[in-house]
C-alpha cells in the first residue's frame, strides 16, 4: 500500500530564534510550507533557504482562523494528511512511522496526539492536554478568531488515537495581550458557542476581572450545549479562583465542591480545595481533599491536566494537614514524596525534618 503523503503547514511572524529546531522536528514531512504574515527578522530567508514553501501574506484584520485558512490552501492539494503545528512546537522523533501506522488512508480524517503546553524547571511535564490538529487535506476548515478549531464540513469525522507527542517551548517574552479583545469578538460573533465562552471567562480571570469573569463563567454554565462534565468543573474551579482572589472564601468554597461533583475523577478540584482549606486553616478538609486526589492515579487524556496536581504541593498539603492533626507517621510519609518530587526546596526540606523528628517521638 502506498505511503500517505504528509504536509506540515504553519504561520510565521518572527519566529527566527525557533526555525532550526523546528525544521528539524517537522523533517519527517514530505513537504513544509509557512505562511509569513510579516516578519520584519530573518524567519523568511532561513525558511527558504532550508527549502521550504513559503507565502507572505498581509493581512487587514488579524484572525488566527483567517491566518490558517490561508496557509491551509497553500499546501499541496495531493496531500494526504496535513499537520498543523507552529515553529515554538516540537515533535518528539519517530512521529511520522506512528502515524502512518495509525492512519488508514481514504478513511481515517483527523489524529489526536499528546501535548505538553509547558514545563516545570526540571524538565518535567507541567500542563498538558490532547491535540487533535493532524487532518486530512479536504473538507477542514479553520473557525474562530482565537483559540481556533477544525470543522469537518464532509460529513462525519474518523478520529485515530495516537501516541505521538509534540512539545512547546514558547517565546515568553511575546505578548498574549491580543488574546482578550479576540475572545471577545469571538463570543460577539457567537454568543452560544460554550467552548469560546469557557475561553473568555478563563482569559478574564488571568486579567484579574473576577466579576467579569464569574458573570462570563456562569453564563457558560447556563448554555444547554455546555455538556462537557471536565470543561464545567474547570469553569466551576475558575469561577472558585476568582472568589478566592475577591477574598469571598464561602462562595470560592462552594464552588470548589461543585466543581468535584461535577467530575469527581479529576485531580484539580480537590487540590483546590486543599489549597483553599490550607488558606483556612481547616487541617481535616485538607487532608480530605488529598486523599481524594491521590485515588486519581494518572493524568486523564482529556480537559487540560494542571501541573500542580502532578507534582510536590498534593504531598506537601497532605503533610502539613497530617502534622497538625497529629498523624505524623502519614505525614512523614507525604513531605518524604514532596521531597522526592522536589528536593531543591528548601521549606520542604525543613519540613521533611520537623516531620521525621516529630514522628520519632510517637
Amino acid at each position: 500500500m502506498d505511503k500517505p503523503k504528509v504536509s506540515v503547514y504553519s504561520i510565521c511572524k518572527n519566529e527566527e530564534k525557533f526555525v532550526k529546531r523546528w525544521l528539524q522536528s517537522m523533517s519527517e514531512a514530505d513537504e513544509i510550507f509557512v505562511t509569513d504574515t510579516g516578519s520584519s527578522d530573518n524567519s523568511v530567508a532561513l525558511l527558504k533557504e532550508a527549502g521550504v514553501k513559503v507565502q507572505t501574506v498581509a493581512l487587514d484584520e488579524w484572525r488566527f482562523d483567517k491566518a490558517r485558512n490561508i496557509s491551509l490552501e497553500f499546501v499541496s492539494d495531493d496531500t494526504d494528511i496535513c499537520v498543523c503545528t507552529d515553529l515554538d512546537e516540537v515533535f518528539e522523533k519517530g512521529w511520522r512511522e506512528k502515524l502512518e501506522k495509525a492512519w488508514v488512508k481514504g478513511k481515517t480524517t483527523r489524529a489526536r496526539y499528546n501535548y505538553t503546553w509547558s514545563f516545570n524547571k526540571d524538565g518535567t511535564p507541567d500542563i498538558t492536554f490532547i491535540l487533535d490538529k493532524i487532518h486530512a487535506r479536504h473538507g477542514y476548515k479553520w473557525i474562530h478568531p482565537v483559540h481556533e478549531i477544525l470543522k469537518y464540513e464532509n460529513g462525519s469525522e474518523i478520529f485515530i488515537e495516537t501516541d505521538i507527542q509534540l512539545n512547546h517551548y514558547p517565546d515568553n517574552t511575546k505578548s498574549r495581550g491580543q488574546y482578550l479583545p479576540l475572545l471577545e469578538k469571538s463570543v460577539k460573533e457567537e454568543p452560544n458557542d460554550d467552548r469560546n465562552v469557557h475561553y473568555l471567562g478563563r482569559e478574564y480571570l488571568f486579567y484579574g476581572k473576577w466579576d467579569r469573569c464569574i458573570e462570563t463563567l456562569k453564563y457558560h454554565l447556563s448554555l444547554p450545549t455546555a455538556l462537557w462534565l471536565d470543561e464545567r468543573s474547570a469553569s466551576m474551579r475558575y469561577i472558585a479562583r476568582a472568589y478566592r482572589a475577591k477574598g469571598d472564601l464561602k462562595n470560592a468554597s462552594v464552588w470548589l465542591y461543585r466543581a468535584m461533583a461535577e467530575a469527581p475523577y479529576l485531580r484539580e478540584p480537590y487540590v483546590e480545595t486543599a489549597y483553599l482549606a490550607y488558606l483556612e486553616e481547616n487541617w481535616t478538609k485538607v487532608y480530605f481533599a488529598v486523599n481524594e486526589a491521590l485515588k486519581i492515579k494518572n493524568r486523564p487524556k482529556t480537559y487540560i491536566n494542571e501541573g500542580f496536581c502532578w507534582d510536590s504541593t498534593v504531598y506537601d498539603l497532605g503533610a502539613v494537614a497530617a502534622y497538625h492533626l497529629g498523624l505524623y507517621q502519614k505525614a512523614l510519609d507525604l513531605v518524604e514524596k514532596a521531597y522526592e518530587l522536589n528536593p531543591d526546596d528548601e521549606r520542604l526540606k525543613s519540613n521533611l525534618n520537623i516531620i521525621k523528628s516529630a514522628a520519632q517521638k510517637e
